[in-house]
């Protein structure tokens, strides 16, 4: 399978307008949104960024052979506990290639003959008006360590940390085996840090969705809540495609 040039700037140029996702709160004030549990960010964010820090982590550069692992349209939107988007969030991500390795030097080095080349393995989006991102990444899997495949986010305003968390995959055997996992104490909790990675209908490369809304303990300002234009391009309709 390759993937052709201008399929993948029409991925990148996109930031569109994602489908809602359900946001889960406790009481009856449904205004008042739960914040996404923090989580430590373990010992493999990346020594050395990677040259290609776009959000499409499964071609590097304008290289035509993609990562191995199953294409996840991934996205979601950066929330204030008052269900306000914020705007120009910082959103990052890294995770394991499908052998899983991190890119970071203590784990890539020693298995660098395993390492998948042609995985970014670290990418970043900054949030549009209505607090949306979007990246093209795979499914995580499990390694030796961590029974719970999952990606590692950080969200960032400014030069300012705003929160580091993981994502994991919904109802995984593994879960309740992770200590990570284990370590979100109350159940409620831990549902917020799940989601389901769904097929795509139609995708003829069997591409999968799935939708992780973060919520920050915080009140956008009125700067941060400016809309920007953005062209609205659907999802996962107008999803890149695969050749």
């Amino acid at each position: 399978m390759t993937l052709s040039k201008s399929n993948r700037r029409l991925f990148l140029a996109s930031s569109g307008v994602m489908a809602s996702s359900l946001w889960m709160t406790r009481g009856v004030f449904a205004e008042q949104l739960v914040e996404t549990p923090s989580m430590t960010e373990g010992p493999f964010y990346p020594d050395h960024l990677p040259l290609d820090t776009d959000n499409d982590l499964i071609v590097i550069s304008d290289s035509l052979t993609p990562a191995v692992g199953s294409i996840t349209q991934l996205s979601g939107r950066v929330l204030g506990k008052n269900g306000k988007p914020i705007n120009n969030a910082t959103v990052e991500i890294w995770q394991c290639d499908g052998n899983g390795i991190y890119i970071h030097s203590q784990d890539s080095k020693p298995r660098s003959n395993k390492q998948d080349k042609h995985f970014q393995g670290f990418g970043r989006f900054e949030t549009n008006g209505q607090g949306e991102y979007r990246f093209r990444t795979i499914k995580p899997i499990e390694y030796p360590g961590r029974p719970a495949p999952h990606i590692h986010f950080k969200v960032k305003l400014g030069d300012r940390e705003m929160l580091t968390t993981e994502l994991m995959i919904r109802g995984y055997a593994g879960n309740d085996r992770d200590g990570r996992f284990r370590g979100v104490t109350k159940q409620y909790d831990r549902k917020l840090i799940e989601a389901d990675f769904l097929p795509i209908p139609d995708s003829k490369t069997g591409e999968l969705f799935a939708k992780f809304d973060i919520v920050l303990g915080i009140t956008p300002s009125e700067e941060q809540l400016q809309s920007t234009e953005t062209k609205a391009t659907g999802f996962p309709q107008q999803a890149i495609q695969s050749k």
